[in-house]
């Protein structure tokens, strides 16, 4: 198994949990394909959203800032008969994005910018992108994930082929997490490979993401916890869609 595959198997055992199938039919309930569009996918990853899109007929752009991932990305879009441009950069400081009718931050892909004016100027860019009437679809995880669900770790998985252990501290600055993994992956051979990956999250109150996103420019922002299916007591996801 290749590096590149390894990294893909790692990243996809972590996000096997994830209905994606969900959050594009969000996103196409909202945004129907009775006119062609252009949508954006950040922080698409290893491409499996970006994908989905496609395949309903979108012209897809998928952007990261992983080379690695883009890799694996357009390796699975070739696989899948997909015609998808990837680009590596980062959503802070998005350029040569123009004149999309869709824009799409999945799976909290928010929550790895580190400060808030990051978070601003990511709107700032989005908003010049996107077309008149153009929509912003993303998710962000709440205080409660943030600051009651990520403390109690370690959290662990284990199937035949890679296991995780989970270390999480909270960060220094409010509503902040650090994630420390430790993978196993299983190689041709049947020993075990070990990978370790380091990320940093940060999350605000929801009303301080509906208010930049007031004051980047967005007439309409309407705000769900329900995409993934039925809330629990406590919200743990928030789901956003703004419109131009």
């Amino acid at each position: 198994m290749s590096t590149y595959e390894q990294f893909a198997y790692i990243y996809d055992s972590l996000m096997s949990d994830i209905p994606y199938n969900k959050y594009a039919e969000w996103v196409q309930s909202n945004a129907p394909l009775n006119t062609p569009k252009r949508l954006v996918d950040i922080g698409c990853g290893t491409g499996v959203l970006s994908i989905q899109f496609a395949k309903a007929g979108y012209e897809v752009i998928g952007v990261d800032l992983s080379d690695s991932m883009l890799t694996v990305a357009q390796n699975r879009s070739f696989e899948n008969g997909t015609d998808i441009t990837f680009i590596c950069q980062s959503m802070a400081d998005l350029e040569g994005v123009d004149e999309v009718d869709v824009a799409v931050i999945a799976i909290d892909s928010l929550n790895y910018l580190e400060t808030l004016e990051e978070v601003e100027q990511t709107f700032k860019r989005l908003f010049a992108s996107l077309n008149p009437n153009g929509q912003l679809f993303f998710d962000v995880h709440s205080l409660y994930k943030m600051d009651v669900v990520y403390p109690n770790g370690p959290f662990t998985y284990e199937d035949e082929e890679v296991a995780y252990l989970w270390h999480t501290e909270p960060g220094v600055e409010e509503h902040s997490i650090y994630h420390d993994i430790t993978f196993f992956v299983r190689d041709e051979s049947g020993y075990y490979e070990r990978f370790e990956e380091s990320h940093y999250q940060r999350t605000y109150s929801i009303e301080t993401f509906t208010n930049l996103l007031a004051k980047v420019g967005f007439s309409s922002v309407n705000v769900r916890d329900d995409i993934f299916g039925k809330p629990s007591e406590e919200v743990d996801r928030w789901f956003i869609h703004a419109v131009k």
